[in-house]
């Protein structure tokens, strides 16, 4: 073998050993991991979900109407993401946080959540007040779970900053928080109670109308009247504009 091939094979070796820096798995073994990359990510939204359910689950133990209501609540905000165009990711999160939006609850006495009458003191009030406090603290503590969690702190600000438990007003609130206390005011109003009567469609959102842009963010409501009149929710076919 001549001095010049030789040159030529060293150059080869390094050049071979360039492109394994450049490229160190074959492209067969990259698919592959990119393959168990994307099962362990959808193996870790499974568990998430599943996390979510169990948590759901241990509302509607604690408070039948709590859980449903919870359903409910979770059904409306995702029509009124749907309405408002939101990206998919950002309206599942909002979702999810729906469905947990009245977990912390879990931390209110029996006797003051289980009342069948209204609250009738400052100390009944404050106690169902601190629900989205708690609910935030169990929920910020798991892994994935940390916006949701704020969405479920600020879920009962108002649009006007009169709300707790920050005092928040207008866009300070978190857009997440803002639907799910629409959705929120409207399936408890016509929901039947153990003090009251539900009342009909019209008649919430006509109360829903009068704490626009009070209570409520005006453009989240009009997107939920949208998505009412969209789907037909309506009774005889009635129309409202809030």
């Amino acid at each position: 073998m001549s001095l010049g091939q030789c040159k030529r094979s060293e150059s080869e070796i390094v050049d071979f050993w360039e492109e394994q820096l450049k490229n160190p798995f074959p492209q067969n073994d990259t698919q592959e991991s990119q393959y168990r990359i994307a099962e362990l990510e959808k193996q870790c939204q499974r568990q998430t979900m599943a996390m979510a359910t169990s948590l759901v689950s241990l509302i509607d133990l604690r408070d039948r109407y709590t859980g449903r209501h919870s359903q409910r609540v979770a059904k409306y905000v995702r029509g009124i993401g749907m309405q408002m165009c939101l990206p998919d990711d950002q309206i599942e999160t909002i979702v999810f946080a729906a469905s947990l939006h009245d977990i912390g609850k879990i931390g209110v006495p029996d006797h003051i959540l289980l009342k069948p009458g209204f609250l009738s003191d400052d100390e009944e009030f404050a106690w169902i007040r601190k629900h989205s406090e708690w609910g935030w603290i169990v929920v910020r503590s798991v892994d994935g779970f940390q916006e949701a969690a704020q969405l479920i702190l600020h879920h009962h600000e108002r649009f006007d900053g009169a709300g707790y438990p920050s005092r928040l007003r207008g866009n300070e609130i978190p857009l997440g928080s803002r639907m799910i206390a629409v959705a929120d005011s409207y399936d408890a109003l016509t929901t039947n109670r153990p003090y009251r009567t539900a009342r009909t469609r019209t008649e919430a959102l006509n109360e829903l109308s009068r704490c626009s842009n009070t209570q409520f963010d005006p453009q989240v409501l009009n997107a939920f009247v949208a998505y009412l009149e969209r789907t037909q929710v309506f009774e005889n076919g009635m129309t409202f504009s809030a």
